[in-house]
């Protein structure tokens, strides 16, 4: 069975706005494992981008986080609490131990310096080799992630590139110091479909050659199914569902899950296309029981109660008084 490497226990994220708290993100747990990949998906806003940022200590400085993230470091007798740590301790692990990959990789490349400088300035902070030594890794990093002529591209700035360079480039950042967590966040959005799935398949090519262990944030089912071993279904802040993949697709148990499913265009099917009708919750709006009650088939006057999220077979979760 693989080693967990990172836990995420009871996490809620606190965000201070004209006077106002607002909780984002309610009462997430999840585990990462070595080898495989964990997706966390949901629709725009519900939380997904913030549970990834506040693992990295990366969440904007008004906000509170409770809760506890429990890195499994190998050189360490116990794990390591993530909330704890100070600024500088968690910038030792940030870019080395644990790294991500930004949802836009335009704005997160620097437009004034090459893409080759801003990846040797992580492996020249972290492991303090010389430029030139730098240099030799990013170039060959950048011929194991699919980049031609990796030279040329290293001299080059992010302008000079197209979208699935860039993006090749901001996994080359985030594997340059062989990370044991990957936080891939909407890795695929705005590529073409080809460029998709190189990318894909190059994810599963790190995750296999580096026992590397991805959390994978998207709202794409169709990368979930190629990619994932288990999935976190988010809504409103919080975990509705958690089980394997091939369970998932085959016995959804949640209803949101379900509306998800059913909302994913297929080929060769003469089932209509069904879109979940209303909206997610507004940020400021109080929510009493159920978080998709508005929006369910199935919720009745029950449903004014919030469930919690509990075991309906073993390996599968489920926040849903009518889950089976």
């Amino acid at each position: 069975m693989a080693k967990t490497v990172l836990q995420v226990d009871q996490l809620a994220i606190h965000l201070s706005r004209y006077g106002q708290v607002f909780t984002p993100v309610r009462e997430v747990s999840l585990s990462l494992k070595a080898g495989t990949v964990t997706a966390l998906v949901g629709e725009s806003g519900s939380g997904k981008s913030l549970t990834a940022l506040s693992l990295l200590a990366l969440l904007p400085t008004a906000h509170k986080t409770s809760g506890c993230i429990w890195f499994f470091d190998e050189g360490k007798n116990k794990p390591v609490e993530l909330l704890t740590l100070s600024v500088k301790e968690i910038r030792k692990l940030r870019g080395c131990q644990l790294s991500m990959i930004f949802q836009d990789p335009f704005t997160a490349l620097n437009p004034v310096f090459t893409v080759g400088q801003q990846v040797a300035e992580v492996t020249r902070l972290h492991d303090k080799v010389s430029m030139q030594a730098a240099k030799r890794q990013v170039i060959k990093l950048f011929d194991q992630v699919g980049l031609a002529d990796p030279e040329l591209c290293f001299q080059r700035y992010p302008h000079e590139l197209s979208g699935g360079m860039r993006q090749r480039v901001m996994i080359a950042m985030a594997m340059i110091c062989r990370p044991r967590i990957l936080i891939a966040d909407e890795p695929t959005t705005a590529l073409d479909v080809t460029v998709q799935a190189q990318i894909i398949a190059l994810l599963h090519h790190l995750k296999q050659e580096f026992n590397l262990s991805i959390l994978l944030i998207t709202h794409d089912m169709g990368v979930v199914a190629e990619l994932a071993d288990e999935v976190a279904v988010m809504y409103a802040g919080e975990i509705v569902e958690y089980t394997g993949v091939h369970r998932l697709f085959g016995s959804p148990s949640h209803p949101y899950t379900q509306g998800l499913l059913a909302s994913v265009p297929r080929l060769n099917s003469k089932q209509v296309v069904q879109p979940i009708p209303g909206g997610l919750p507004g940020i400021a709006e109080t929510i009493i029981g159920c978080a998709f009650y508005p929006r369910c088939k199935l919720a009745d006057e029950r449903c004014l109660n919030r469930p919690e999220l509990e075991s309906i077979i073993t390996g599968h979760l489920s926040r849903c008084f009518y889950a089976k």
